[in-house]
């Protein structure tokens, strides 16, 4: 049973904070659904960064959560992806909202996962679990990321078919994109693999890596190369640690904003 429209009047605008509109909301499954919000004309990101979104609390505090934006830069609306908690504090509430419902937006985005943290590459891999995919879907639609690899590769790892959020997207190498060239659109490749379920492609991220499936669709090496490539990781908490451990021992180095480097990491938050 949905609980009933949120009050606006338990929203108060702060200096950190806006109060934004839902506009869309799809559910892809039980346990995972898109909202899209308006987007204050003042509200400026890079693809790849993430930013508080949330409700008031029981208290009539902010009840706030990192999410990474899924919308592309220049979208006159903000995405996100969410995964639903039953007994999560703030997705309890979120996965109920509604078109027309107030949201908190917060004023400051940042993050690590942008091309400003990455060293000068060939191709950028983008590898991700559940809606660790989410920033990826504003830079896998950033013409400006086109510019600066010849591939750009995305990774999805689910568990179950129906958890692939955006794959029609995807597949269709954003087909109706209106600011990417059909040169951009060819340099994308989309890689989606499923762990418990019949899929064409089946297991782990790390298993493809270790043999070679993740390369098969690439016109370069079918390995690793540091020199060449660059990676961005983002899903668990064990994920990350796990795949940064791995590109270690390969030979990359992580960056950051201030000290770009072969692969990145989101530090504040696990999406």
């Amino acid at each position: 049973m949905n609980q009933p429209i949120i009050d606006r009047d338990q929203f108060t605008e702060s200096a950190a904070l806006s109060v934004e509109t839902i506009t869309y909301v799809h559910h892809w499954t039980d346990g995972l659904f898109t909202l899209k919000m308006t987007r204050p004309p003042s509200f400026r990101f890079r693809s790849g960064e993430f930013v508080m979104i949330g409700l008031p609390g029981d208290n009539g505090k902010p009840l706030l959560r990192a999410y990474s934006v899924a919308s592309p830069s220049y979208d006159e609306e903000l995405e996100f992806l969410s995964i639903k908690v039953q007994d999560g504090p703030l997705t309890s509430r979120l996965q109920h909202i509604k078109v027309g419902d107030p949201i908190y937006l917060g004023k400051k985005p940042t993050g690590t996962l942008v091309t400003d943290a990455l060293l000068p590459g060939k191709r950028l891999f983008m590898l991700s679990t559940g809606t660790g995919l989410a920033p990826f879907m504003s830079l896998v639609r950033d013409p400006d990321v086109y510019q600066m690899f010849e591939e750009v590769i995305v990774v999805h790892s689910v568990r179950n078919v129906n958890e692939l959020a955006y794959r029609e997207l995807l597949e269709s190498k954003l087909e109706g994109d209106p600011l990417l060239e059909d040169d951009d659109r060819a340099k994308m490749i989309y890689v989606p693999t499923v762990t418990r379920e019949s899929f064409r492609t089946q297991g782990r991220i790390q298993q493809l890596i270790d043999d070679g499936r993740l390369f098969e669709q690439s016109k370069g090496p079918q390995r690793f190369v540091p020199e060449e490539d660059r990676v961005m990781l983002c899903g668990s908490m064990a994920m990350i640690k796990d795949h940064a451990a791995d590109l270690e021992r390969r030979g990359f180095e992580e960056g950051a904003n201030n000290k770009p480097g072969q692969f990145v990491i989101e530090r504040a938050f696990v999406g």
